[in-house]
C-alpha cells in the first residue's frame, strides 16, 4: 500500500469519528485525534468526544491524543506536532495503520506538511497594546498575516490576541523543517450539504444540552478552573460559562451558540478549501452515503 496514513477531515457534525472508527475496525487501524479541544480531560460533552463510537461491533478501537492534558491548560500546535509524531510512531510499531481524524485544520496541515513550529513566548507589551481592541478588530489584524495559523478556532478576544502574538513572533523567527517520517496520506474529506449540516448542528446542540453540557461546565468551574480559561476554549465553553455567570439567558445561550457553531463550520470548510489550493488532494465523500459505501470508496482509493 502506498499510503502510511489516512486522514479524515471535514466540518463539525459530519460524522468523521464514526467513519474513522468504522474504517479502523475494517482495516486494523488506530485513531489519532486532530481536535484541538478533545485533548482536555473533563471536557467531554461540549467537545463531542463520543467515546462510545470507539467501540465497533464490540471491538474497542485504540485512540490517541484524547484526554491528554487537564482542562485549563493552553495546549498549542507546537505540542500537538510533537505528540502526533509519538503516536504515529507507536501505531506503526504495532503494525497498524494510523488514521488521523478531526476538524482542526491547523493541526492536520502542520503534521502533513512537516513544519516545525516554534514555542512562542508571551509578549506582554503586545498584549497590552491589543487589550482594548474588539474581537472584530483583532480578527482583522490577524487576517493580515500570511503564515499558518488556526483562524478557525479564534472566537474569543484572548485567543485572537494569542494568535496575533504567535504571528508577530513568526515575523522575526524562521520556521524550520523537522526530520519527519515521510507521511504519505490519503486525505478523505467528509462533505455535507450546508442546510443538512445546519440541521445536524442544531439537533446535536439540543442533544448535548439535554445530556448535561451545562452541568459539565459547572463541574469544571467548581473544580477551580477560572471562567476566563474556559471562555478561552470558545464555542460551547464560552457561551455556557457566560450563561452560568449570569451574562446570558438560556435562550440567548442557545441562539448565540447555535450561530457560533454554524460560523465555525463555515470557517472549517474555508480552511479545507484553502488546503486544496495549497496543493493537498482531498477526496470528498458524501456524509449521507451509507457507511459501507463510504468504506468501500476509501478501500478502493487505498488500493490504487
Amino acid at each position: 500500500m502506498k499510503y502510511n496514513l489516512v486522514t479524515i477531515l471535514g466540518p463539525t457534525a459530519t460524522g468523521k469519528t464514526q467513519l474513522a472508527t468504522a474504517l479502523a475496525a475494517r482495516i486494523d487501524g488506530e485513531i489519532i485525534s486532530a481536535d484541538s479541544r478533545q485533548i482536555y480531560r473533563g471536557m467531554d460533552i461540549g467537545t463531542g468526544k463520543d467515546l462510545g463510537e470507539y467501540v465497533v461491533d464490540g471491538k474497542p478501537i485504540p485512540y490517541h491524543l484524547i484526554d491528554i492534558v487537564d482542562a485549563g491548560y493552553k495546549y498549542n500546535v507546537f505540542e500537538y506536532q510533537r505528540d502526533f509524531l509519538k503516536a504515529f510512531e507507536s501505531v506503526n510499531q504495532r503494525g497498524h495503520l494510523p488514521i488521523l481524524c478531526g476538524g482542526t485544520g491547523l493541526y492536520i496541515e502542520a503534521v502533513l506538511n512537516g513544519y516545525k513550529l516554534l514555542a512562542v513566548p508571551d509578549n506582554q507589551l503586545l498584549r497590552e497594546q491589543l487589550a482594548t481592541k474588539t474581537l472584530d478588530e483583532l480578527t482583522s489584524i490577524l487576517s493580515g498575516y500570511k503564515t499558518l495559523h488556526n483562524q478557525t478556532d479564534v472566537d474569543t478576544v484572548k485567543r485572537a490576541i494569542r494568535a496575533i502574538e504567535i504571528e508577530a513572533y513568526y515575523q522575526t523567527h524562521e520556521e524550520e523543517t523537522v526530520e519527519y517520517p515521510e507521511l504519505k496520506s490519503l486525505i478523505i474529506g467528509v462533505g455535507i450539504d450546508r442546510e443538512v449540516r445546519r440541521e445536524k448542528i442544531t439537533t446535536r446542540l439540543k442533544a448535548r444540552l439535554n445530556e448535561g453540557m451545562i452541568d459539565e461546565v459547572k463541574m469544571l468551574l467548581d473544580s477551580g478552573i477560572q471562567p476566563d480559561d474556559l471562555i478561552y476554549y470558545g464555542l460551547e465553553y464560552k457561551f455556557v460559562t457566560n450563561y452560568l455567570l449570569g451574562k446570558l439567558t438560556f435562550d440567548e445561550l442557545f441562539t448565540q451558540l447555535e450561530i457560533a457553531i454554524h460560523q465555525f463550520a463555515k470557517r472549517q470548510m474555508t480552511w479545507f478549501r484553502g488546503m486544496e489550493r495549497r496543493g493537498f488532494t482531498i477526496y470528498w465523500l458524501d456524509a449521507l452515503k451509507s457507511m459501507d459505501e463510504k468504506l468501500d470508496e476509501i478501500e478502493s482509493l487505498l488500493k490504487q
